[in-house]
């Protein structure tokens, strides 16, 4: 995999049913974690959020993926949801990234996360919400 393009839904507390929703229409299997699950001990996580969906994956059998999250209580929720961009190429993905930044609202810089990953968060110039996530080593 090199990058691959997403759309990510976020909502304040309907995650979990939303896609379990999204799942009956278009079949698949879904994956979630909740903010506590990635990180347990974590004295920051409000105990409202602690349940709450912190990511989710829909992969279909057409082949296409759905994300989603919940919003926590300290965060604003990104209208219309955003674009996802992923994948394990760190020099192009990190590329996109640089780019997207001009004239930017980077909400979470692209740093190393508790899951492993790389992970930044952006509102660009036009007001589109992108998730950037760089894989790390398996």
């Amino acid at each position: 995999m090199t990058a691959v393009l997403n759309p990510y839904l976020n909502f304040t507390g309907q995650a979990r049913e939303a896609m379990n929703f999204y799942q009956s229409v278009f079949g698949g299997e879904v994956s979630a974690m909740t903010f506590e699950q990635v990180n347990p001990n974590d004295e920051k996580i409000d105990p409202v959020d602690a349940n709450k969906i912190m990511h989710s994956q829909l992969e279909t059998p057409a082949g296409f993926t759905l994300m989603a999250s919940d919003v926590p209580q300290a965060m604003q929720p990104m209208p219309n949801g955003g674009i996802s961009l992923s994948g394990d190429s760190a020099d192009e993905l990190r590329g996109y990234w640089e780019k997207l930044t001009d004239h930017a609202q980077v909400l979470v810089p692209l740093s190393k996360q508790a899951w492993g990953d790389e992970f930044g968060m952006l509102i660009d110039k036009f007001g589109v919400n992108w998730l950037m996530n760089i894989s790390g080593p398996r």
